[in-house]
């Protein structure tokens, strides 16, 4: 003997209320994309940030030096996506770091470091075969703010 249970269907009549808002953000304090993509994106209190690549906002160049100046770079940009949102470094909770040599994790590691001087974010590190550009690194972030 078969039994049919009844499926309830919810359609979300009236629910459009309480999903949360979505903003994109844009600064002009950090390189502009460079494909299909936002800065960031804000839904409800969560921001999430698209990977920043060591690129001068000022100059669209590729800054000079190795994986530190490139590292401090991006975590500049990264910092002024997030200010342009009205959040700081503290409000990050997740990062995934690409970098194009491992060889260079002590010397990214140690410039990352300097800019989370309270409890650091999770985070990712990986190696990767190439990243945009041909730089050495890349982080991308998700942040909330809770006030």
């Amino acid at each position: 003997m078969t039994r049919t249970l009844p499926i309830l269907l919810l359609l979300g009549v009236g629910c459009a209320s309480a999903l949360p808002d979505r903003q994109t953000i844009a600064t002009k304090e950090a390189p502009a994309a460079i494909g299909p993509y936002s800065q960031a994106v804000r839904v409800g209190n969560t921001l999430y940030l698209a990977g920043q690549i060591p690129l001068d906002p000022g100059t669209g160049q590729i800054v000079a030096g190795g994986i530190e100046a490139q590292t401090h770079r991006v975590m500049q940009n990264l910092r002024a996506v997030l200010q342009a949102a009205g959040f700081s470094l503290s409000d990050a909770v997740q990062c995934q770091v690409f970098l194009s040599d491992l060889g260079a994790y002590a010397a990214m590691n140690a410039v990352y470091a300097s800019y989370f001087p309270g409890p650091p974010p999770a985070r990712a590190v990986v190696q990767v075969a190439r990243l945009p550009r041909d730089v050495m690194v890349e982080i991308a972030m998700t942040a909330v703010r809770t006030k």
